[in-house]
C-alpha cells in the first residue's frame, strides 16, 4: 500500500502489482527466467502492503497505549498472513483445473470459486476499498494543507467552507483532469517516488520522535479503555490491506515453494517497523498526538518538505487508485466503454465524503473495520473453506469458521464503533 499506489488492484485491473519492479515472467512454473528472486519478492510484498495507514498508528496508539497497540498490529500481522496463504492454496489447488494465468487476481479466484457471485462480491469490496483509499488520500492532503497553511482561508464551523473544504474545492479541477485519463500506465513509475517519499517522511518522523521525547518524556499508558481496541484493530487492519496483490505477488515469484517463507519474512519486518513507528509517535507526543502524526512535527523546512511530498504522492497516485473503481463502474454501467463523466462523478463522490470526515485516523479505523475486514479475512477464509471443506479435519475447518465468525463480529461491531467515533468528532 505504499502510501497510494500499491493498494491497486481490481479484480481485472492489469497494473504491475509493484510497479518499482519490472515484471517479466509467466505466471507459470517454479524456476527463473525473469521472475522475481526472493529478495525481489520480500521488496515487493513491503512495496504492496506499506501505505498511508502507517501514519495513523501513533495516534492508534495513543488510544489503545503502545503495548495493546504492539500487540494489535502483531495479532493482525499474522492474521493477514495466514488469510493470504489461504489464497495462495486455493489457487495452487484450482490451477489444476484452469490455467494459471486465469487466476491472475482475487477477482479471477472469486469467479473460480463461487461463480459470478463470487467475481460480484471481490469487485464489490475492491471498488469501496479502493474509493476509501482515495477518501483517506484527500482527507490527508487537505487537512495537512490547512495545518501548514492555517492564514491560507478565514476558519468556518461550516464544514463545506471550512479551511479543509477549500483545499479540496481547489484540488478538484485537477483532479477531474488526471482522472479522466484513460489509461494510467505512465503514472505507474510515480511508485518509486512514492516508496522514497514514504521512508524519507518515516524516517524523519522517527528522528524527531527521538528529539522531542529525550526532551520532554510525556507520560505515556501501556494498555488503553477496552473500547479502544476496535479502533486498534480497524487501523491495523488498514495498515495490512494488501491481500489482493498476493495471487500477482505469487505469480511473479521465482521459488513458489519459498513464497510463504519469504511472505512471512515480509510481514514480520512490516510489523516490526509498524510497532517502532507506532510506539514512539506515541510515547513522543503522548495524549498530544494527531491523528496525522506529521502534524506534530515541528516548524522548518524539512518538517514542510516532508509533509508537501507526501500531499504530492497521494495527489498523483489517487487517478492511479481510482482505475480500478472505473474499470468496474464502466463494465457494469457502459459495457465496459470509457466514460469522462461517470468518472468525474465518482471523483466528485470522493471528494464529498474526503469534506464530510474531519478525522484521518478515524476513518481509517472505519475502512479497516468494514471493507478491509471482509476483504481480508472473510472472504479468504469462505473460499478455502469452498475449495477444501470436503477433505480438511474438523479443526481446520473450525479455523475457518471462527475466522468468517470472528471477521463479521470485528465488521458489525467495528464499523458501529468507528462512526460513533467519526460522528462525535464532526460534532466535536
Amino acid at each position: 500500500m505504499g502510501l497510494g499506489k500499491s493498494e491497486a488492484g481490481s479484480s481485472s485491473s492489469r497494473l504491475d502489482p509493484a510497479p518499482l519492479l519490472p515484471q517479466h515472467g509467466s505466471a507459470e512454473g517454479g524456476g527463473g527466467g525473469g521472475l522475481s528472486s526472493q529478495p525481489k519478492t520480500f521488496a515487493n510484498v513491503f512495496i504492496a502492503v506499506v501505505g498511508a495507514g502507517v501514519l495513523g498508528l501513533p495516534y492508534t496508539f495513543s488510544r489503545t497505549g503502545w503495548a495493546a497497540g504492539s500487540i494489535l498490529l502483531l495479532t493482525v500481522a499474522l492474521l493477514t498472513f495466514h488469510c493470504m496463504m489461504l489464497l495462495v492454496s486455493c489457487r495452487r489447488r484450482l490451477a489444476d483445473e484452469h490455467h494459471p494465468k486465469a487466476l491472475a487476481s482475487f477477482g479471477d479466484l472469486g469467479a473460480a470459486v463461487f461463480g459470478a457471485p463470487g467475481r460480484h462480491a471481490v469487485d464489490a469490496m475492491l471498488v469501496l476499498s479502493q474509493a476509501s483509499f482515495c477518501v483517506g488520500y484527500l482527507i490527508f492532503i487537505s487537512n495537512t494543507l490547512a495545518h501548514l497553511y492555517p492564514a491560507a482561508f478565514a476558519p468556518s464551523p461550516n464544514l463545506l467552507l471550512s479551511p479543509k473544504a477549500l483545499f479540496l474545492y481547489a484540488m478538484l479541477p485537477f483532479q477531474l483532469g488526471l482522472n479522466s485519463i484513460k489509461t494510467l500506465t505512465l503514472l505507474a513509475p510515480l511508485s518509486i517516488f512514492a516508496d522514497v517519499v514514504d521512508l524519507g517522511a518515516m524516517g524523519v518522523v522517527v528522528g524527531q520522535d527521538v528529539s522531542v521525547w529525550l526532551a520532554a518524556r510525556p507520560p505515556v499508558a501501556a494498555f488503553g479503555p477496552p473500547g479502544a481496541l476496535l479502533y486498534g484493530v480497524g487501523v491495523s487492519v488498514y495498515a495490512f490491506e494488501g491481500v489482493c496483490m498476493v495471487l500477482p505477488l505469487e505469480a511473479e515469484a521465482a521459488d513458489k515453494r519459498r513464497f510463504g517463507a519469504t511472505l512471512g519474512l515480509s510481514m514480520a519486518f512490516i510489523a516490526a517497523m509498524y510497532g517502532v513507528f507506532g510506539a514512539m509517535g506515541y510515547v513522543a507526543f503522548g495524549d498530544a498526538t494527531r491523528d496525522i502524526i506529521t502534524t506534530n512535527l515541528g516548524g522548518g523546512w524539512l518538517s514542510a518538505a516532508v509533509q508537501l511530498g507526501l500531499c504530492v504522492n497521494l495527489f498523483f497516485t489517487m487517478p492511479v487508485m481510482m482505475n480500478p473503481v472505473y474499470e468496474v463502474a464502466e463494465r457494469m454501467l457502459r459495457g465496459k466503454r470509457y466514460c469522462w463523466w461517470l468518472r468525474w462523478l465518482l471523483v466528485a463522490a470522493v471528494a464529498l465524503a474526503a469534506m464530510l470526515v474531519p478525522n484521518f485516523t478515524d476513518f481509517l479505523a472505519l475502512v479497516g473495520s468494514s471493507v478491509c475486514v471482509l476483504l481480508g479475512f472473510v472472504l479468504p477464509a469462505t473460499f478455502h473453506l469452498k475449495v477444501f471443506g470436503a477433505e480438511m479435519g474438523w479443526l481446520a475447518v473450525l479455523s475457518d469458521a471462527l475466522l468468517v465468525v470472528l471477521g463479521l463480529v470485528l465488521a458489525v461491531f467495528g464499523t458501529y464503533s468507528s462512526l460513533v467515533q467519526i460522528f462525535h468528532s464532526s460534532s466535536a
